[in-house]
Order: C-alpha cells, then structure tokens, then sequence
C-alpha cells in the first residue's frame, strides 16, 4: 500500500502555474527525493500535500485518505520556514512538541534523549533555543519533526544551513529511518545528497514533472557514460577531436563524452601520441547531468 498518492495535481497563483499535473507515489520503507532548482515548485507541491493550501484540481491521499487532524500525529513535517519557540529551553521545547502530536510525556523524554545524543545535542538540552547556533537549530527542528516517531516523514530543504558534518549526520538519520520501514520523502536542489541517498527520485522543473521513478533505472535509461581524463601536457586539442560529443576542460584534467559508434581505445589512440595520461575512469552521468539535461530539452522523458 502507499502511504501517499498524488494524482494530477496543479496550482496557479495569480495566473502564475506553479505546479502543473504532478502524481506520484510514496511507499513505505523507501527514500524519496522530490528535485529541482529554487521556484521549481518543490515547496507548493509539499503544501498541498500537508493541506497547507489547497490544489486547483487532482486528489492527494495519505493512508488511503483524505488529510484530516487524525492522520497529522501519522506525519512529520519539517517545513522550508523554520520556527522555533527562541526562549524556551530545548528539551522543553521537545517535550511540548511531542506532546502536540499526542506523545506520553515520560515516553517523549526517552525520546528526547535518545535523539539529543544521536544529534550531538545531548549538552545543549538546558540550553535556550536562541542560544543555539542556526545548524543546532536546524538539528532541533528535526528532532521535533520525527520525536513522535510518524510513519511519513517529509522534510523540505533539510540540508538548508547546515555544514559537511551535519549534513552526513542527517542523511545517517534518514536511512536509519527508512531501516525502521518509514516512508521519507525529501526536497532539496543539492542533486548529489539525492544521489547518495534516495530509492526513488522526482525531478520538477517549472512547475512540471520531468521524470521520476527509481534512481538506478534512471540511471540506467538516461546516463550517458562520462569519461575522465588526467593528463600530463597541453591538452586542449582534445576539445576538437572528431570522437568527442561533449567536453569540459580543466588545465590537466577533462571530462568527456564520447560521441556515438566511438570506444574508449578510439580515444586513447588519439591521445597517447600527444600527452602522458596518469589515469582514465568512466562513469555514469550524475544526476545533475541528467537533470540539466532533461532541463534544456537535451532528452525528454
């Protein structure tokens, strides 16, 4: 069963169509990325999903639901906007959230606990909110959106503010989550945490869903193979060999594509007579690549 189904969603502000026939499914025990730059219409299509405001047309269910206050304690909300109470203590803060989404107090402390020391918070607990760093902040409004333990978790931008370290903490979070068989669905432009974490990705650019589905099918379906090249000499020919489809030059170092019907050793041929290759790699396109791509009309879905 899916936890959420959207089907065909849309929503225009003042002419303006910000999110135009989107569905899509989450599933349990799964990782979901929704992506796509700033103003792509991320953030609209989570309001509507919370019933923060209401679609023009198509349906949205939530446990074979419509939203109703029963099913909100079943759902974390991490919004874009943050907001915490800035003069209350942090574990207070918690408990009094937990206790909005109908926790037990005594249980909601363990919780408190358990997650303060997960977050490296444990020593900031008598703490006030605005005594906080805006990154522990962040880390606090987590806790205070998955403390009640939902079945759905959808976290808008949760890298947003955060540093390299926090941000690995918070992607360890997720997949311990989603080894608890919750269903996470997250939006963020940073392509490459997607890649790193995600089961299923959907990709929206102007309002419009581009593509979505599993992450290595589309990987596999839309990637094109890249090749890098590290090089000791004056490489800047290799921008003009008949192979090459596409080519992104940095002093010693390339990234290529090749074009179709050419084979790697087509262009080691045509290099090692003229530069000292030190190492030759290939991989699939990132889903960057393939995002910028399907963006500019490279390839359609």
């Amino acid at each position: 069963m899916s936890i959420l189904e959207v089907k065909g969603i849309s929503k225009s502000f003042n002419g303006f169509m910000a999110v135009k026939d989107i569905s899509f499914k989450i599933n349990p025990g799964r990782i979901h990325g929704i992506l796509g730059p700033n103003g792509a219409g991320k953030t609209t299509t989570i309001r509507m999903i919370m019933n923060i405001i209401v679609p023009d047309s198509g349906t949205i269910s939530l446990f074979d639901q419509s939203m109703n206050d029963q099913l909100k304690c079943k759902i974390g909300y991490l919004p874009e906007e943050r907001g915490l109470y800035q003069k209350m203590k942090v574990k207070e803060l918690i408990y009094f959230l937990a206790e909005l989404h109908r926790m037990d107090l005594s249980y909601a402390k363990d919780k408190c606990a358990y997650w303060l020391n997960k977050m490296q918070l444990s020593d900031k607990a008598e703490a006030k909110v605005e005594e906080l760093s805006k990154g522990m902040q962040q880390k606090i409004q987590i806790i205070s959106t998955i403390i009640h333990e939902p079945d759905l978790i959808i976290l808008d931008e949760p890298f947003s503010g955060l540093d390299p370290v926090n941000v690995n903490l918070i992607k360890n979070v997720m997949i311990e989550l989603k080894e608890q068989n919750k269903a996470i669905m997250f939006s963020t432009h940073m392509m490459e945490a997607a890649e790193k974490l995600c089961d299923e990705v959907i990709m929206i650019n102007r309002g419009e869903k581009i593509l979505d589905g599993n992450l290595e099918t589309i990987r596999n379906e839309y990637g094109k193979n890249s090749i890098q090249v590290e090089f000791e000499g004056d490489g800047k020919f290799i921008k003009s060999l008949p192979m090459i489809n596409k080519c992104d030059y940095y002093s010693n170092y390339v990234e290529l594509e090749l074009a179709e019907s050419y084979t790697i050793n087509d262009l080691l041929q045509a290099l090692l007579d003229k530069i000292k290759i030190s190492q030759v790699k290939s991989q699939s396109s990132s889903l960057n690549e393939i995002f910028i791509a399907l963006a500019e009309g490279g390839i359609r879905p």
